[in-house]
């Protein structure tokens, strides 16, 4: 049961995206940034990633100032790692003054 709730909350998710994701999300989808296949609102484990390339173990996770110094994002983090990902995480308003340097950095740790 865990497993279709989890799945509802993701599709929920896509639907109602932030505005940093959704701006995110244009030039990640459809492979556009180096052929590199991203999922949005990805569960994995108990936890639903912003954006996931699973091919290269990927996560890019996008945050307001509500999550700063969270210890849920560091739990999350933390099984994360263990589970063989790379997190990385940006804050929302950089995607707006500086997308183009976040998209570097994505592109750079899929290298």
């Amino acid at each position: 049961m865990r497993d279709l709730q989890q799945r509802d909350i993701a599709r929920d998710l896509r639907r109602n995206m932030t505005d940093a994701e959704q701006r995110l999300w244009h030039y990640l989808r459809r492979r556009q940034l180096a052929g590199h296949r991203f999922r949005r609102q990805c569960p994995v484990g108990p936890y639903i990633a912003d954006f996931a390339c699973l091919e290269h173990r990927l996560i890019v996770e996008l945050d307001g100032g509500q999550h700063a110094g969270s210890a849920h994002d560091r739990c999350r983090d933390a099984y994360l790692h263990r589970c063989g990902f790379r997190v990385l995480q940006f804050w929302n308003n950089l995607v707006f003054e500086n997308l183009e340097g976040v998209l570097f950095e994505i592109d750079r740790a899929l290298r």
